[in-house]
């Protein structure tokens, strides 16, 4: 599925639409350069599961844990410089909690180390096409 958002808030409503769709012990793989709107994304997503809490990037914690209607893990791998450094996050244990969901930001600098069964996100910004607020959002389910 790809769609084009033209604003922070459809992206925000579109997470939430998405919600729907996503179940516990899901892992969803969020891959888009800065300012793509990975965060906006993962906030609407966290609205469709009713958070309350303010959805920030862990980008300087790394990990932000959330309660709604299931637990929800959002990790940030900006700030890491290898799959091994993922690792030592202990990830493997969130990725086997199958009573929550984890949302992965900059998921690309540790694809080795996710579960071959993910969502992966791709989010592109179309400033570059003059479209400053648009951005396009390609949805794959990867179930080896």
């Amino acid at each position: 599925m790809k769609i084009i958002t033209h604003s922070e808030n459809e992206t925000i409503e579109f997470g939430h639409k998405l919600a729907d769709s996503l179940k516990p012990g899901d892992v969803v793989a969020l891959i888009g350069e800065l300012g793509s709107g990975k965060t906006c994304l993962t906030r609407g997503i966290c609205q469709g599961f009713d958070v309350k809490e303010d959805v920030t990037s862990p980008t300087f914690v790394l990990i932000n844990e959330y309660r709604g209607r299931i637990p929800i893990y959002h990790f940030d791998f900006y700030r890491l410089d290898s799959s091994e450094e993922v690792l030592n996050l202990g990830v493997d244990d969130y990725f086997n909690e199958k009573d929550g969901l984890c949302l992965i930001e900059w998921a690309d600098r540790a694809l080795s180390v996710l579960p071959a069964k993910r969502i992966e996100i791709k989010l592109t910004s179309l400033f570059e096409q003059n479209k400053e607020f648009d951005r396009e959002i390609e949805v794959s389910h990867l179930n080896p």
